[in-house]
């Protein structure tokens, strides 16, 4: 989704059930990336540890190509302005027991939400 007003240009997206983790993992990421610019996100996403920050490096990548290709930002001039997540569904697998009885593993999701702004040039 592509948000275009007069003064500001913003480039939304978001990832719906894709990132399988906990909302608590992929939190203590987005805390970190939130408010810098497109290269210091990009270099702070790669050198992390955590397994949530592939899918967040990979989701601000695709932020900055729409923004690119669909309104002309370029990637040098933009930062993250807003980035969340939030909970979603939990998937639930069943694991075989013993004497024929089964015990539920649940799985929780999550939503991402990241928005790139271009930096004002006043």
């Amino acid at each position: 989704m592509i948000k275009n007003s007069s003064s500001v240009r913003e480039t939304k997206i978001l990832a719906q059930h894709r990132c399988n983790m906990s909302v608590f993992k992929v939190q203590r990421v987005i805390d970190q990336i939130r408010g810098r610019s497109y290269e210091e996100t990009l270099m702070i996403l790669e050198l992390m540890p955590y397994r949530a920050s592939y899918a967040i490096l990979k989701l601000v990548y695709s932020a900055a190509a729409n923004a690119n290709h669909n309104m002309g930002l370029n990637e040098a001039d933009s930062f993250i302005s807003e980035a969340k997540v939030n909970r979603s569904t939990i998937r639930k697998k069943l694991r075989p027991r013993a004497r024929g009885r089964s015990y539920t593993i649940k799985k929780p999701t999550c939503h991402l939400t990241i928005v790139l702004k271009e930096k004002s040039k006043y």
